[in-house]
């Protein structure tokens, strides 16, 4: 039996690992041992001293065997092949022998966003004035656009602006690490010095602001561009006269690049990074990323991710039908789909005439995504790129989850996508698509970091306010709103575009009217409480 090369990551040549990602790439599996094999984790002899297993590795040509998923419990495994396999085969070859819980392909998927050609004239002005997805006063430049649809983040930021304490992990493509945007925002490794020894005992040497899960080095840099742009639309730094205004103005940003120079990464990277996020402390995980394959390994990794109180944002992708992509279709994930600056759902984004934000059961909510501007992965003054997918709506979404828990840390992902769900803003898109209450292609509706935060003390059961209805919706100032009889005695408050009250009462009976014909046309929002939670509408009178 020839003698094989174990490779422990935190002694990993990342040349060794470094491989350019192709279609169909079948020479790479994971397996997870059943608790009650015996075998030795292999060490210099490299081998498992399992003799049935042994044998199929050598007879397969095993080239590496790297430990994967939960490195506490060191039960699953990476195994590359020095050669393509048929991938049926190989996988029903490793079940066979009923040594493991499952024998997995190391899928492949990629990021959710893509970048766009900028046009010939663009603004020059205050850079703040082209995030629409934050404020949108019906100006944008690029496109047609709807005053009001947005987060309403300028009037969330009255309410909380972040907190350093509250780390968040992007796993993408890397960062431009030397940015002015995120100067002083990069996560620090405290207990790890710059010295190629891994004082921590994490696994990883020298990782001092994140890993290159990509490349197996400490140096999470982008090479590609769509981290940055990911990056900065949670943390870029705000108020400080230059560039433009992530959500959180104060969390600490851990840096996983988990996608390679062409936008593509293995689940494997994933899933290590997701364990690597949550061991070292962040609270809020963002993966504007996305593959077609469900993963045993990536799921055991979100789950672990969520039963440590750890919340995981996910984008839908850009398909434009409703496959669903992972990690946004696990159950313990929120799943983020895109608007346009019209509050209409994207479709299609400006880099493709057949792209389109995903819908399907599994959504949570959407968020602005169309025409994206951000940060430059090449340049520290270039300001004038933009990108469009549901990958650039999911940042969105991890912001304002950050804001949620730098508010009350004592919140759970539970409380966090509650929160998000239930003030979110219903009815705002196509009528065809978002209908009343849940609908596949907005979810709850579309975000809004105001009503969010101020409901900072409203419950959390989503349920007492399921079934309220307004309509007719557009109208001429008169509506009504129907409730269910236990929702009678809840409270209204009517604000407009200004963020101004301007009425409140009780709900007194089931089919309750209104009448706004006296005031100015455009969007109103109607916020229904009562002791449970809070429930927000729009309105549009013409």
């Amino acid at each position: 039996m020839r003698k094989i090369t174990l490779l422990v990551l935190l002694i990993l040549n990342s040349s060794l690992i470094a491989q350019t990602i192709e279609e169909n790439n079948i020479n790479r599996i994971i397996v997870k041992f059943k608790s009650n094999v015996k075998y030795e984790t292999p060490g210099n002899e490299n081998f498992f001293n399992h003799k049935e297993l042994d044998q199929i590795n050598e007879e397969n040509g095993i080239e590496y065997i790297i430990p994967s998923g939960d490195r506490k419990k060191g039960d699953t495994y990476l195994l590359i092949f020095d050669s393509r396999k048929d991938i049926n085969h190989i996988i029903n070859q490793y079940k066979s022998i009923n040594l493991f819980e499952y024998v997995e392909e190391d899928f492949i998927g990629t990021g959710g966003g893509k970048k766009a050609t900028i046009q010939a004239t663009v603004p020059n002005d205050t850079h703040f004035s082209r995030q629409y997805g934050l404020y949108n006063d019906g100006t944008f430049s690029l496109t047609s656009a709807t005053n009001d649809a947005d987060i309403d983040m300028e009037l969330g930021w009255d309410i909380e602006t972040g907190n350093q304490s509250i780390i968040v992990a992007v796993l993408d493509a890397g960062i431009k690490l030397d940015h002015p945007e995120f100067s002083g925002r990069l996560w620090v490794n405290s207990n790890e010095t710059l010295n190629g020894i891994d004082d921590d005992n994490n696994g990883y040497i020298d990782d001092i602001n994140g890993w290159d899960f990509a490349n197996n080095d400490k140096s999470p840099a982008d090479d590609h561009g769509h981290g940055t742009n990911v990056t900065g639309i949670i943390g870029a730094n705000s108020n400080n006269n230059l560039g433009y205004s992530g959500v959180d103005w104060n969390c600490k940003l851990m840096i996983a690049k988990i996608l390679d120079q062409n936008n593509s990464g293995y689940y494997s990277w994933w899933t290590d990074a997701i364990y690597y996020a949550v061991d070292n402390g962040a609270k809020i995980i963002n993966m504007s990323v996305g593959g077609s394959s469900s993963s045993f390994t990536m799921k055991a990794a979100i789950d672990y991710a969520y039963n440590s109180g750890v919340t995981v944002v996910a984008c839908m992708m850009n398909e434009n039908n409703s496959t669903t992509y992972y990690p946004a279709g696990y159950q313990n994930t929120i799943a983020v789909g895109s608007t346009d600056p019209n509050d209409e759902r994207s479709s299609p984004f400006s880099w493709s005439a057949t792209s389109g934000s995903n819908y399907g059961s599994h959504i949570d909510v959407v968020a602005p995504g169309s025409y994206t501007y951000g940060l430059d992965y090449q340049s520290n003054t270039n300001y004038n790129v933009y990108w469009g997918g549901t990958s650039q709506a999911t940042p969105l979404v991890a912001g304002l989850s950050s804001l949620l828990l730098s508010q009350d840390s004592s919140r759970t992902p539970s409380d966090i996508r509650t929160i998000i769900r239930n003030t979110a803003e219903d009815q705002v898109g196509n009528s065809s698509e978002d209908v009343t209450g849940f609908d596949n292609y907005y979810g709850y509706g579309r975000i809004n970091a105001y009503q969010a935060l101020l409901a900072s003390g409203i419950g959390l059961e989503h349920n007492s306010l399921k079934s309220l209805i307004l309509s007719p919706n557009p109208n001429t100032g008169y509506f009504s709103i129907t409730v269910d009889q236990q929702q009678v005695g809840s409270v209204y408050r009517i604000i407009d575009n200004l963020g101004r009250l301007i009425d409140k009462g009780i709900i007194t009976e089931q089919n309750q009217a209104f009448d706004l014909s006296d005031k100015p046309k455009g969007i109103y929002r109607i916020q229904v409480s009562n002791e449970n939670m809070v429930k927000t509408l729009s309105v549009v009178i013409q």
